[in-house]
């Protein structure tokens, strides 16, 4: 067990003196190639014990136990030998040779959709071996040491936020944790993530329904109750491992964009009980893109045409838990305000929770905030609470990030609800439709009063300067969009 604590540490001990390997993104990709490879054969020992019939899709030489495992006699493959299979048997066998068709059970076609895009970057075949030996010594068939290994491997998602743009698949645990406490899972419901990342929303969900389950009934249905979408190989490849590790044998996680289907062709088999979802913002999508959505929707922005695919494939009486930027909030342009007014029209947005900045640091500065919704009856009024930063933190960090009990404020509000106003501004206040409707589909309320400088790394400072000039942006474009509707009319 002690070798599991530091696990990480002894990963990147080595693999700092490979010259292939060049900084944390590709460190934590040539991590989670090998470990998903370790958990899927001890997944598979499970179910060679639970079926004599079974068998692997991945070819017996490709197969873990068969190449990977050192047992001390002196043949394990190592240096040259060990480089050589890799990158001419392993990679080209489980990217190209696999065949799945539509009949191939889940649990093995995620080998190849895994692998898809999978890359080995280690260059060194005797530190190679030694990273191998590291990730075997690990016993998923133990509980306790799978159960410990299950919290390494969160401190492994928890470093992309500071691995380059692959933070972006990283929402922090006391985010997704209370989320899906609010939210009150039960059991034989059904929760979709659309854009899933390394399953964050996913694994928080599981973690609250896991606590209800009293029967087999009761197990069955939990493991069927997630269902993800990850466009990106590299999040993919992190959500199935995660998924195996919480007990998921047939992870529903498509490697997907749910961007490219018209959201007019959503059925009720298409629609879920439960979103929570922390979509990609920031980004523009194409016109074929745009194309899929009705034309008062059509935005370019990435986290707008989520939004729209959330409203459409959330049940009746379902429920939603979702973060967005400021800019959602404010935006007066013609999709935002009508994807706003949809919104607000057929469902019920009753809390919008103002999340404090440096949340999602160091991978965005943008604020952010949870709009809680269902869909029972359009709005009548909506709660905004402004959740400030805790006592004794100027900003959240990679060392000091926000924890679950950050949000002990809010959870304590949400029981009994009351307007708050601090220092002359409202912290918590109530509005109604009419209210919202006059301000113009503006949602920037309750909002954070003072705002103190700080100083940043350069290059930090040049992605919050970039940051700031597009929500300015926006906010020019809110002010001519009214001037011209004010003309107008």
């Amino acid at each position: 067990m002690s070798n599991i604590t530091n696990f990480v540490k002894r990963l990147r001990d080595i693999m700092r003196n490979d010259a292939g390997i060049n900084g944390d993104a590709q460190r934590i990709e040539q991590i989670a190639w090998m470990l998903f490879l370790k958990v899927y054969d001890s997944k598979e020992e499970d179910w060679e014990f639970d079926d004599d019939n079974y068998e692997s899709i991945i070819p017996e030489e490709c197969r873990w136990r068969n190449w990977a495992v050192d047992d001390k006699t002196g043949s394990a493959m190592t240096g040259d030998t060990l480089m050589g299979f890799v990158n001419n048997t392993l990679f080209p066998t489980l990217q190209k040779k696999i065949v799945v068709t539509p009949d191939t059970p889940i649990k093995k076609a995620i080998v190849k959709t895994t692998f898809e895009d999978a890359n080995n970057y280690m260059k060194d075949g005797v530190l190679l071996r030694q990273v191998v030996n590291v990730i075997d010594e690990i016993n998923f068939g133990d509980y306790e040491e799978s159960h410990a290994f299950g919290e390494i491997y969160e401190s492994i998602l928890k470093e992309l936020q500071s691995a380059g743009s692959s933070g972006e698949f990283y929402t922090p645990r006391a985010v997704t944790d209370f989320m899906a406490q609010m939210i009150q899972p039960k059991i034989g419901e059904h929760m979709a993530d659309f854009a899933c990342g390394t399953g964050g929303f996913l694994t928080s969900w599981l973690k609250e329904l896991e606590k209800q389950i009293q029967s087999t009934e009761d197990q069955e249905k939990y493991n069927q109750s997630i269902f993800g979408v990850e466009k990106k190989q590299f999040p993919y490849m992190l959500c199935i491992t995660n998924m195996l590790l919480h007990g998921i044998d047939l992870p529903k996680v498509n490697h997907d964009n749910s961007l490219i289907r018209d959201v007019l062709d959503y059925t009720e088999k298409d629609k879920f009980d439960v979103v929570l979802m922390n979509p990609p913002y920031g980004g523009n999508e194409k016109t074929e893109v745009k194309n899929h959505f009705p034309s008062d929707l059509a935005s370019s922005e990435t986290a707008d045409l989520f939004m729209s695919v959330i409203m459409y494939r959330l049940k009746e009486n379902g429920r939603a838990a979702v973060i967005l930027p400021d800019g959602f909030l404010f935006g007066a342009d013609n999709a935002k305000v009508s994807i706003k007014k949809k919104l607000l029209s057929e469902y019920n947005l009753h809390t919008i929770i103002r999340m404090p900045h440096s949340v999602f640091a160091p991978y965005t500065s943008i604020t952010t905030n949870i709009l809680f919704f269902d869909n029972t009856h359009p709005t009548e009024k909506t709660w905004f609470y402004r959740l400030d930063m805790p006592d004794g933190y100027k900003n959240f960090s990679k060392t000091k990030p926000m924890k679950l009990e950050h949000f002990s404020p809010v959870a304590e509000w949400w029981k009994e609800r009351e307007e708050i106003e601090v220092d002359g501004f409202p912290k918590a206040k109530k509005y109604t439709m009419d209210e919202i409707k006059d301000n113009g589909y503006n949602l920037d309320l309750c909002g954070f009063p003072h705002e103190e400088e700080e100083i940043l790394e350069p290059l930090a400072l040049i992605r919050n300067y970039q940051e700031k000039r597009m929500e300015l942006n926006e906010k020019i474009d809110s002010v001519l969009a009214e001037i011209t509707r004010m003309l107008e009319e």
